[in-house]
């Protein structure tokens, strides 16, 4: 047997209850962890149509050689227990959520007799209160310079206060008032960790009843004539003003609620959480992670949820969790997180005010995260001599595509089709040699797809034929011809704009459109270009004439850059077309005016906005634009009443 039967149990020996399986390879490894609220409907459907599965799960089932499962009482067990085993084993084919950078934390260490006030990165202590993220280290350390004031708690290393309990002298910051100096017993241990206490809570957003302690106390000093403590309780507020300043309120006051955001593409996905305490953004944190099995967004929310939240204090869990989409098994997840929390948890999606306004502000700052990874990746020399080399060896070329150029279509029912073309040289965007074509076929997107590629390397054919380089061979006794060189003009010294031939056509689609293009070349007798199509729906890559088409592995450098080649013609086209579809509309219903130039044509549109809400302007409102008088005004409204 070939595929999963081979180890397929029998229908009537899986449980209809809810449970966590797991999925072995030849070495007894766990692969693969799931959870289902029904095994028996779960499992069923691995094996039912091995052929119709996501080429992800595929790869999975054939990996593995043995399935078992635990049957759990709750939907909640099994959630505790899938986490648990995800931990426990790291299988290789369950989405894992890893940091895109090492976030720095403030962090203050209430385990010790007397806590310590630092920056902290990397695994979480037990009895340490921890505050932020934050994005740079810096940002902490003038929050803290600023907090000292108020709370002189101990900032300094077990060496620096040890040393300074044995000479009988505090540091620096003992003498400028920034610490209390427990070190040399000015103050109890007791008395050290109330002000840790107070300290912990103001981060934590308590803020208001040490702002109103302050200013009572100073009130009563000015009013017993002590200025000198009035005026240092006054800057006391100063600094704690300064310091709730560096946070940017986005909600109420008492809000407590962490903001999380997904942004993803086929291979990968990028998240975003900012935590809100009191109202204010307290820190901000974010992960990418290999989409290595099939997710929809709600259970990457789901597993992000979970491993996120999984081995944090109880007290990290907020009020409040919102999210894009709902988990799919929302209630079970809440009433997870709740017991955790010892309180309750909501888990929630904002629609409208303030908290959606929020979302989309996190929302942006993930599909940002997700860019800078996908450039930061690309623009690696080896990451992108791989990706080639890959590209090669799996499409059977002779040598690395050095220069890439994939083409795309783009158009609403036939209408502005328009084409795109975008070159990769050495695994890099060369902007520089895009190209767009207006497409004049309205057959559909083969034909389309063959028009664009006869006439790109028609191009190409007629700049080799100018300069020489088709139908002449160099002399064997002088070789090549000395001067300037065939791709470049000779006039701006530039290249010339179809000079130079791609290694590689990426077409986007199937087998239809790489055949299509494979016909093109063939008819122009250009038999140096290799071809291929890249169908989106599976990312499978075609080959013209193949039945079958070529997988990549989905954590494969060549699919990633295959992809990106790809979505970059897709970018460019539909920027094109959107933009001939754009001045079309609003062209098209002036074009005929009489009298009406183009700049007047301009400053209508730029005064009205659009054609719709010129057209349910009055003559008399069209008359208020420079240069524009009764009769033309009326002939405008006459125009565009007609054509309505």
């Amino acid at each position: 047997m070939v595929g999963p039967a081979r180890f397929r149990p029998s229908s009537g020996s899986i449980p209809d209850s809810p449970g966590v399986y797991r999925f072995r390879d030849a070495d007894d490894r766990v692969i693969y962890v799931g959870k289902a609220k029904n095994l028996r409907q779960r499992l069923n459907s691995y094996f039912a149509d091995f052929a119709g599965l996501h080429p992800r799960t595929q790869t999975m089932l054939t990996t593995a050689v043995d399935v078992d499962w635990t049957v759990v009482g709750t939907e909640v067990e099994a959630l505790q227990l899938e986490y648990s085993w995800i931990k426990q084993y790291d299988p290789r084919f369950n989405v894992k959520y890893r940091d895109d950078k090492s976030y720095p934390y403030l962090a203050v260490t209430m385990g010790e007799e007397f806590p310590r006030v630092q920056v902290m990165r990397g695994a979480r202590r037990k009895g340490t209160r921890y505050f932020g993220p934050y994005s740079h280290a810096w940002a902490i350390r003038e929050t803290v310079d600023l907090l000292l004031r108020v709370f002189p708690i101990r900032s300094c290393s077990a060496g620096v206060f040890r040393r300074a309990g044995q000479i009988g002298r505090p540091c620096l910051l003992g003498y400028i008032d920034k610490c209390s100096a427990p070190c040399v017993g000015r103050v109890t241990a007791q008395e050290h960790r109330t002000l840790a206490d107070d300290f912990c809570d103001f981060m934590a957003g308590n803020t208001g009843r040490f702002m109103k302690r302050l200013e009572r106390e100073m009130r009563q000093a000015a009013a017993d004539q002590e200025y000198e403590r009035a005026a240092r309780l006054r800057d006391d507020i100063q600094a704690l003003l300064r310091a709730m300043e560096k946070q940017a309120v986005v909600l109420g006051e008492g809000t407590d609620c962490d903001v999380v955001a997904l942004a993803e593409d086929p291979l990968e996905a990028a998240v975003q959480v900012f935590y809100v305490r009191g109202g204010r953004i307290r820190g901000q944190r974010g992960w990418v992670v290999d989409k290595v099995e099939e997710a929809v967004p709600a259970e990457l929310v789901e597993q992000f949820l979970l491993q996120m939240y999984g081995d944090a204090a109880p007290e990290a869990l907020p009020r409040e969790v919102l999210v894009p989409v709902l988990p799919p098994d929302a209630e079970a997840v809440t009433e997870l997180l709740s017991e955790h929390r010892n309180a309750r948890v909501e888990i929630r999606v904002p629609q409208r005010g303030d908290k959606k306004t929020l979302m989309e502000t996190v929302w942006r700052n993930a599909m940002e995260a997700l860019k800078q990874h996908k450039l930061k990746r690309a623009s690696d020399l080896t990451t992108r001599s791989k990706a080639l080399q890959e590209i090669a060896d799996a499409l059977d070329l002779d040598q690395a595509p050095l220069r890439i150029e994939c083409y795309d279509v783009s158009h609403i029912q036939g209408t502005n089709v328009v084409a795109s073309m975008v070159v990769f040289e050495d695994g890099l965007a060369r902007k520089s040699e895009y190209r767009r074509f207006s497409v004049r076929s309205t057959e559909g997107d083969v034909a389309s797809i063959y028009e664009v590629i006869s006439r790109r390397f028609k191009r190409y054919l007629e700049e080799r034929s100018a300069t020489g380089e088709l139908d002449t061979e160099p002399d064997p006794e002088t070789g090549p011809e000395t001067g300037a060189e065939p791709t470049l003009d000779p006039e701006t010294g530039r290249p010339r704009k179809f000079a130079y031939p791609p290694n590689l056509v990426v077409v986007d689609g199937g087998p239809a459109q790489a055949a299509a293009a494979q016909r093109a070349l063939d008819e122009l007798g250009v038999d140096d270009v290799a071809v291929c199509g890249l169908a989106k729906r599976l990312e499978e890559v075609w080959l013209p004439g193949e039945d079958l088409p070529v997988i990549l592995p989905r954590s494969s450098e060549a699919l990633y850059l295959l992809q990106r080649v790809r979505d970059e013609a897709h970018r460019f086209a539909i920027t094109y077309h959107r933009s001939k579809r754009s001045k079309s509309v609003k062209e098209s219903a002036l074009d005929e005016v009489p009298g009406l130039g183009p700049a007047r044509r301009q400053a209508l549109i730029k005064h009205f906005g659009s054609v719709k809400r010129l057209r349910e302007a009055t003559a008399a409102q069209i008359c208020e634009i420079p240069g524009i008088g009764p009769a033309t005004a009326e002939t405008i409204v006459s125009a565009l009443k007609g054509e309505s």
